[in-house]
């Protein structure tokens, strides 16, 4: 015989409330040892289900974000780099400037941490409810070129092209031949206006008509991108992050000849 219990929890399922049908014993019990009131029961009921969907909507985000690492804000050590300040910091994790669609451009040499930085700017974003999407400018042309004879591909740009935050990762670490120059200029001139950027490159943007070989078209890609724009320049006396906390497989003490 079907208890009473379960009754509810199959008209949950059926309500979509997955979730919370499956929490329903122990809320109840919860309820009857701390006698909540009817509507302390259902606040308590609809803000559980609330919570776990927005940790499914991370969860989901977080997947299609395709970051090449986990890494937080907590994490960046932001006394180990001159890029920016306390007040800088904290305005980029307010967020602001990714409703107002501005391109951040993360400038030096590797190591430095702007891969980890821009990381953590999107893994905050989603946090926040926004959409993100990571590539590396490499995968980036290779979608672009694929989209079109690949479904993996058009997934894949479908996200990137429907996000709210577009981060591009090592952009113009090489030479684009005029097909891929075309297509990149294509792609951020379809997003102008519809999404906010953070690029990040070892070169400045006055050196990147050397890899794109144009210098119309470099001209119209920086136009746009620069138009609302901030550029943070990690600085070449910085020691490399990565060097920093390698790990090793020596002794830390010199090896005895």
């Amino acid at each position: 015989m079907t208890s009473p219990i379960e009754i509810l929890q199959e008209k949950c399922r059926t309500l979509r409330l997955a979730e919370t049908a499956k929490e329903l014993p122990l809320l109840l019990r919860t309820a009857e040892s701390k006698n909540w009131t009817y509507h302390e029961f259902i606040h308590e009921l609809l803000t559980y289900e609330m919570n776990c969907r927005e940790k499914k909507n991370i969860d989901r985000f977080m997947k299609w974000a395709d970051f090449p690492y986990q890494k937080t804000l907590e994490e960046y050590r932001l006394d180990e780099q001159n890029a920016i300040g306390d007040r800088q910091y904290k305005l980029l994790k307010e967020l602001t400037w990714i409703d107002e669609m501005f391109t951040l451009i993360l400038m030096g040499p590797p190591g430095t941490g702007k891969t980890h930085l821009s990381v953590g700017l999107g893994t905050l974003a989603i946090e926040n409810g926004y959409q993100v999407g990571f590539v590396s400018m490499g995968e980036l042309l290779y979608i672009l070129k694929s989209r079109e004879y690949t479904s993996k591909s058009r997934t894949r740009y479908k996200r990137i092209s429907t996000s709210d935050l577009i981060i591009i990762d090592d952009v113009m670490y090489m030479t684009v031949d005029e097909k891929e120059a075309n297509l990149f200029f294509q792609f951020i001139y379809e997003l102008y206006d519809k999404a906010a950027f953070i690029l990040t490159s070892n070169k400045g943007p006055n050196e990147w008509g050397k890899f794109l070989g144009d210098t119309s078209l470099t001209t119209a890609i920086l136009d746009r991108l620069l138009h609302r724009s901030e550029v943070i320049t990690f600085g070449e006396d910085e020691d490399s992050l990565r060097m920093k906390y390698r790990k090793t497989i020596f002794d830390e003490v010199s090896a005895q000849s």
